[in-house]
């Protein structure tokens, strides 16, 4: 299944996550324009390596791409979801919040492979946490998805809560599927990161509370 795009409106221009996506596409790029042994150095330089953890890394490491497959991919799914959660929390706040649930998903990564001297890299963690704010606050929402059935392609809308919670416990059962194998694989997803930049998105953005516009739209609509 293959999101497409969601049914739900932003009622303001998403300037930062246009931004996050313009930075990472421009950190790619870059990374594009160096030979292996330079892309190697940066990549442990910058990515999260959970036996020497260096805190910067925590922030760079969201920046950075394994290949032009994991970029779209998650710039994708940004642009579905981010824009209503940035629409919901104010610009600032929803900038805090995209940092913090990569922080969060990354330290996830970290405490369950102390031992890992593999570098993770990606904004999938960050993601994640915007995934688990906008199920929580827009549940109803259609998410006009493409789906293969055999021969067949076509495209239904499924309900927010349903295809992100579905995502979610895939994330779960891909991470414990995982154990034991972290330590002698050479690269892979970080599932469990992914599993605590949701639960971190999902509980922050009920702390910091939502914008005025949104609360009367959700009483007026609900």
């Amino acid at each position: 299944m293959i999101p497409l795009r969601d049914s739900q409106r932003s009622n303001s221009t998403p300037v930062i996550t246009i931004g996050l996506i313009v930075v990472n596409v421009l950190a790619f790029l870059y990374q594009t324009s160096l030979d292996r042994f330079s892309l190697n150095h940066v990549i442990m330089e910058y990515g999260v390596v959970p036996s020497r953890l260096q805190l910067t890394s925590l922030v760079t490491s969201m920046f950075l791409h394994g290949g032009w497959m994991h970029l779209i991919g998650n710039m994708w799914f940004l642009w579905i979801y981010g824009d209503n959660v940035e629409d919901i929390l104010g610009h600032a706040k929803y900038l805090i919040f995209y940092l913090a649930c990569g922080v969060a998903a990354a330290l996830a990564h970290v405490a369950l492979n102390g031992d890992s001297r593999v570098p993770t890299i990606g904004a999938s963690g960050a993601i994640a946490g915007v995934m688990g704010a906008y199920m929580v606050k827009f549940p109803r929402a259609r998410i006009i998805t493409l789906i293969f059935l055999f021969v067949f392609v076509t495209t239904i809308e499924i309900p927010a809560y349903a295809i992100l919670l579905y995502w979610f416990v895939i994330q779960i059962f891909s991470g414990v599927g995982s154990i034991g194998y972290s330590q002698i694989s050479q690269g892979g997803v970080a599932w469990f990161a992914h599993v605590g930049g949701f639960v971190t998105g999902i509980v922050l953005v009920m702390l910091m509370g939502t914008r005025e516009p949104y609360r009367l739209h959700r009483e007026l609509h609900w």
